[in-house]
């Protein structure tokens, strides 16, 4: 017969278990830091002039990713709502929204934002006889932040509609009997599940953002990409060049990777 001491000594020590639980892909990213070392102590021209060289296009990336990132966040919720509203002028204006921009490759879409958007903004203040738009120029990590967030707020509406949509219906109801609105109900009872749901998909809405951030390099960033581009341009040693770009992104990768399971991990603890 078992007694509930024994069942509650049980429940601490799987308690331990879990709170000394540790991910064994940070040896991974361990692993690679450690072969960037070894390239700049043992090998240092030309692997810590190419680290010296990008390292503050590391700065940008992560800058450019991470404000584009939260602006995607905000967005893409407000997209999402929209897709799944009853109005059919808001529902139609995100559907279209979404299939547009999902049909349009992200490169085409910060190439227009940078060359083609400054255009615009030039003939409408031509137009207008208004000399501060008539004269406008693009800023490069503005246009690319611009960019990044209004291709890939597309994408989290439809992973924030899909959490929305998994959650039953049920709870809805139960919201509204006990005297909440709609956007009560929402923010109280149906988005804090559903963003349970999409804690997966959205890590790996960031990843892919992080990693298509190189892209922004064509429209004039000044990020990891273009500063490796820069120096392979300069040294004429494109093998050392990209193998180092190449580790710093896979660090950076790897890095988010873990930092989003971590944030899986203590959300699943708290259920």
């Amino acid at each position: 017969m078992v007694s509930s001491n024994d069942l509650s000594g049980s429940k601490t020590n799987t308690q331990n278990k879990k709170s000394f639980y540790f991910d064994r892909w940070w040896l991974l990213l361990f692993a690679v830091i450690v072969i960037i070392l070894l390239l700049i102590i043992f090998k240092p021209d030309p692997f810590r002039r190419i680290l010296f060289f990008v390292s503050d296009g590391i700065g940008v990336t992560i800058y450019t990713t991470l404000v584009s990132f939260i602006l995607v966040l905000i967005f893409g919720l407000v997209a999402g709502l929209g897709r799944i509203s009853k109005n059919p002028i808001l529902n139609g204006a995100a559907t279209v929204y979404v299939e547009l921009v999902r049909g349009i490759p992200l490169l085409v879409q910060l190439m227009f934002w940078y060359f083609a958007f400054p255009s615009v903004i030039q003939s409408l203040g031509k137009f207008l006889s208004f000399e501060a738009l008539s004269s406008y120029r693009a800023n490069p990590i503005l246009m690319a932040i611009i960019g990044l967030t209004f291709c890939y707020a597309a994408y989290m509406s439809e992973v924030y509609r899909a959490g929305i949509q998994s959650i039953s219906k049920g709870q809805m109801e139960a919201a509204r009997s006990l005297g909440m609105n709609y956007f009560q109900s929402m923010r109280f009872i149906i988005l804090p599940q559903a963003i349970r749901v999409i804690l997966p998909p959205v890590g790996n809405e960031f990843i892919t953002l992080l990693k298509d951030s190189s892209l922004v390099s064509v429209v004039a960033v000044a990020d990891i990409t273009r500063r490796g581009r820069e120096f392979m341009a300069a040294n004429f040693i494109p093998i050392q060049t990209w193998v180092m770009v190449a580790l710093l992104y896979l660090v950076l990768t790897l890095f988010s990777a873990r930092i989003v399971t971590w944030i899986e991990r203590k959300t699943k603890l708290e259920r």
